[in-house]
């Protein structure tokens, strides 16, 4: 991965699907698939969108469409290339793509090249 990388960030809600599957579900398998170098989901707690209608973790709720905020970070190459299926996939939701630096990629067998 190149010190100068982007990183893609997708809002979406919990209850999005892409062919029958849970669509932040689809989008992690297709990152993986893609060779993405990592992939992160997060559950938010509480928040709003477009619609602003305040989805947020109720006791005894059994539904939820909590807001789910993705991450990943690599090579523009790749993100450019994950982003065809991105802009298919996601029918609501916010796409934002930064330009960031990487200081630091490690795994278990050691740090990975930068630059």
């Amino acid at each position: 991965m190149d010190a100068r990388a982007k990183r893609l960030t997708i809002y979406i809600g919990e209850s999005d699907r892409w062919e029958g599957q849970p669509l932040y579900r689809a989008l992690l398998r297709k990152a993986r698939e893609m060779g993405l170098a990592g992939a992160t989901v997060f559950k938010g707690v509480e928040g709003f969108g477009a619609h602003s209608r305040v989805r947020s973790v109720k006791l005894l709720e059994l539904s939820q469409d909590l807001p789910i905020k993705m991450e990943m970070v690599d090579d523009a190459r790749k993100i450019q290339a994950f982003l065809s299926f991105v802009k298919e996939a996601v029918k609501e939701g916010l796409v934002v793509l930064e330009d960031v630096e990487v200081v630091v990629y490690r795994h278990g067998q050691g740090p990975m090249a930068i630059g």
